[in-house]
Formats: C-alpha cells, structure tokens, sequence
C-alpha cells in the first residue's frame, strides 16, 4: 500500500507522523518499508540520518525524490520490493506533492485545529481532485493533528470537512503531546521512548490500523 502524507501548508506535523507511521509498520506488523522524503526540506532525510547514527540502522529503506517526475517514475518500480511505502510530500505545492497523489492510495491531510490549517483543505481538495483525473482510486483522508485535549476548536475542524467533495473526515484524531517532537528530536518513534507515552502510541495505532488493515471509515 501506498500512503502519502499530504499538505500544502507547513507546521501541521506532517513528517512526524510520517516517519512514526513507517516505524509502526516495521515495529508493530513487520513490514519492509520504504520511506520516501518528498519534501524539498528534506526532514525525514535528517530523521533518517540521525536515527541511523542513534542505532546503527534505520529499520526501513529512505529515498529522497524531490521532483515531480523523479516520484512518478521511481515509486512504481520501487514499490514492487517492499510491503508499504509512506511518502512525505508537500509543506507546499509541488510537482513532487501532485506526483505522489497520482501514485498513492491513501492520501493522508493532517490539519491542526486551527482557522488557517482548516482553510488550506480547500487547496488541498483542489489537488486531490486532479489526481483523481490519473487516479481515480485515490482515498484522501483528513486526520487532526496536534489535537487540544478539549474544547471546541477540534469539533470544529471537523464540521468543516461535512461538505467537502474530495476530503473525508477520520475520526482518528492525534493529541498534543510532547511525545512526538521530543522522540523526533533524537531519531525514534513514540513506540521506542525509554518510558512510552500510553496515550500517544494508542493514537498512532489506532490510525495505522484505519489506514493499513481495517476498512476505512469515512465518517
């Protein structure tokens, strides 16, 4: 399966779920994973590099494919030697963004409950519905990330997705929790923290689980 984390805005957590989502596959299902850095500032290529440094080997394959015609024609035939790749693509608008919609089969839009990350689905939507146009099989999936532990902000956030015609809701949502930069920072995924943080691994789970091995709820 093909997942590709998708954004056209910055700062939503995109490439820390990335990198947690290929750990959980190789941790949790013992997957050969391949790990595919799409996004120009390169942050899952540093992840990678100091991960190895940390513990003499990543766990999974990393390729970095920064342009739009280098993911289109290397995926396919990389995809065929592992179980599951995960692509960090975007941050913004990019002929690496649109290539990997038109490859993936997932396409996962973490947002942050926040009036800025929300209106960026719009564009987002925009691009999903020109992949469609290539890739007619393509799911695109919203997840909240960065989620505050109450209120009504996150309830919000996903009201806003209700009518959107190429974007569904999933109801797996991820808290803020320090967790996940904290674990970052050092090359490991919440799974590997000296002392796990309980909630933040059974968030991750429970959307790897929706995205990789039960039927996808779109509600």
């Amino acid at each position: 399966m093909i997942i590709a984390l998708a954004q056209t805005k910055g700062g939503v957590g995109k490439t820390t779920l990335a990198v947690n989502l290929a750990i959980e596959r190789v941790i949790r299902r013992h997957r050969d994973v391949l790990l595919v850095d799409a996004d120009e500032q390169g942050t899952a290529t540093d992840f990678a590099s100091l991960r190895g440094e940390r513990l003499g080997g990543t766990g999974f394959t990393l390729v970095q494919l920064t342009k739009g015609t280098s993911v289109r024609t290397q995926i396919p035939t990389l995809r065929e030697k592992f179980d599951d790749v995960v692509i960090d693509a975007g941050g913004r608008d990019s002929g690496a963004l649109r290539a990997a919609l038109t490859l993936a089969d997932i396409a996962v839009i973490p947002f942050q409950p926040r009036s800025f990350d929300v209106w960026t689905l719009d564009k987002v939507a925009s691009l999903v519905a020109d992949a469609k146009l290539v890739n007619p099989g393509l799911r695109a999936l919203a997840v909240l990330n960065c989620a505050d532990p109450k209120g009504q902000d996150n309830a919000a956030a996903a009201e806003a997705l209700a009518d959107n015609p190429e974007i569904a809701y999933l109801d797996c949502p991820i808290g803020r929790r320090k967790a996940f930069p904290n674990n970052a920072a050092i090359g490991l995924s919440v799974f590997e923290a000296g002392q796990p943080d309980a909630k933040a691994c059974q968030e991750l789970e429970r959307l790897a689980d929706h995205l990789f091995t039960t039927p996808l709820s779109t509600q």
